[in-house]
């Protein structure tokens, strides 16, 4: 094992959006918007040397700025998160050696330790990508397990994914299935690895099941699942600022 490279943990922060325009700032809580709440939290990671957020829009921008809140203007006509990720990296100068972490903008309950179970794996040099799985049992939860926003993941005994699905893989024919894993949508790559995937076209399974970690996959790019207890909320839809308010009043 070796020592582990640099961290950087980059928040992308678009200001279009289909469900909820202008989702990084609309959405507040204890009047502060919820990028403060989730580079805040990203912070508290001590293996992370740097955090910034990364926008395509001025007035991201200057509320970051007005917070104290590191910020990188990006391109506003980048086709995903990741592509926005890679920009922002590339301006504060990540070595290829680095660590980069995709820390979504939207969860503004975002746990800090989970950084850390997704940044102590890169300590092996053959660990390019990492990312988080649920354990979730099916008693009482079927309606998550069918949830086709809900991504569901498979992976080998040494922790390497097989494949990410919208339906509940592996397949339950004989209803012996009693339990699935859930994908936590966050990603840790090395920044060589970051690199090389946003210069791959978007494969035919991705653009099937709308999710670009199959781009690696079938590219051969292995993706390493870190096991976590963290359960993802996050703000897709105005409906949802409720939950989280409710939820932040017990942290």
């Amino acid at each position: 094992m070796s020592v582990l490279p640099e961290c950087y943990g980059i928040i992308p922060a678009r200001y279009h959006s289909t469900r909820f325009e202008g989702k990084p700032i609309k959405s507040r809580f204890e009047g502060k918007p919820m990028f403060w709440h989730v580079y805040k939290r990203a912070c508290q990671c001590s293996e992370l040397k740097k955090v910034i957020l990364a926008t395509d829009h001025e007035m991201i921008k200057s509320e970051a700025e007005d917070l104290d809140v590191q910020v990188v203007m990006t391109r506003p006509d980048h086709p995903s998160g990741t592509d926005r990720v890679l920009e922002a990296a590339q301006q504060i100068q990540v070595p290829d050696d680095g660590i980069v972490i995709n820390i979504q903008g939207d969860e503004p309950l975002l746990e800090p330790s989970l950084l850390t179970e997704l940044i102590q794996p890169f300590s092996d040099p053959e660990i390019e990508v990492t990312t988080p799985v649920r354990k979730i049992k099916i008693t009482n939860n079927e309606k998550e397990i069918q949830n086709t926003d809900r991504v569901k993941v498979v992976f080998t005994n040494t922790n390497k994914a097989l494949y990410f699905s919208r339906l509940p893989v592996p397949y339950n024919r004989d209803e012996q299935q009693e339990e699935y894993y859930l994908h936590v949508g966050i990603y840790a790559f090395r920044m060589k690895t970051l690199k090389k995937f946003v210069q791959l076209k978007p494969s035919k399974l991705e653009l099937a099941e709308k999710l670009e970690q199959l781009r690696l996959l079938e590219n051969d790019i292995p993706i390493h699942i870190v096991e976590t207890e963290y359960e993802s909320i996050g703000v897709d839809r105005p409906e949802d600022v409720l939950i989280v308010e409710e939820r932040l009043k017990s942290v």
